[in-house]
């Protein structure tokens, strides 16, 4: 991992929980000690403890090792509030409905935010039967490529993976107002509004 747990998550988590240091150390069958140094950052606690550590703060791991608990506030299902990580080792597409903590190839992803499609990555759209029809006008070459098209309304989320060397091409049935998607390896993720 890119990161390691701190002596301030740990802190942060047993607090929230109402928990001493003496109540977690027993949890987890460790010194109360040893916890008063992994909160002061005068050591960390071992690979083999990370699991019993996040089972005994009621987090996943991965909350453990960002500090952070996570909570999903999307309650109402609303696919416009979906975030998107790409993998930048592996080029690996991780879509969620709401908060989380994603990582992949050992490294903790940050959401992606999206800019405003700009001319060099608009999305053209052309109606062929009961579909629409996207093109977008970009290079599809292996340094430079456009990876993914989506298309997002508030009930659906349609992805097409899309590969150097090919075209910037794809078909989407739309039902309802929502928004196009597209990650070009350069430039980050874009939208257009639909």
């Amino acid at each position: 991992m890119d990161n390691y747990v701190t002596g301030a998550a740990i802190r942060t988590l047993r607090e929230r929980k109402n928990m001493t240091q003496a109540q977690l150390a027993e949890k987890i069958d460790v010194s109360p000690k040893t916890v008063s140094k992994w909160e002061t950052c005068k050591g960390l606690p071992d690979i083999t403890l990370l699991d019993p550590l996040a089972a005994a703060l009621d987090v996943s791991v991965m909350e453990l090792m960002s500090g952070n608990a996570v909570i999903n506030r999307n309650v109402s299902a609303n696919m416009l509030r979906s975030k998107i990580y790409v993998c930048p080792v592996c080029g690996n597409i991780i879509h969620t409905m709401g908060e989380t903590v994603t990582s992949c190839c050992g490294v903790t992803l940050p959401p992606l935010e999206a800019e405003d499609a700009d001319e060099a990555h608009a999305i053209t759209l052309e109606q062929v039967e009961d579909e629409q029809f996207l093109t977008v006008q970009h290079d599809m070459t292996k340094k430079h490529f456009i990876s993914f098209l989506a298309y997002v309304t508030t009930d659906r989320f349609q992805l097409v993976k899309l590969y150097p060397e090919g075209n910037a091409e794809c078909r989407f049935r739309f039902r309802g107002r929502g928004y196009l998607y597209l990650y070009c390896n350069r430039h980050g993720l874009m939208r257009q509004k639909v």
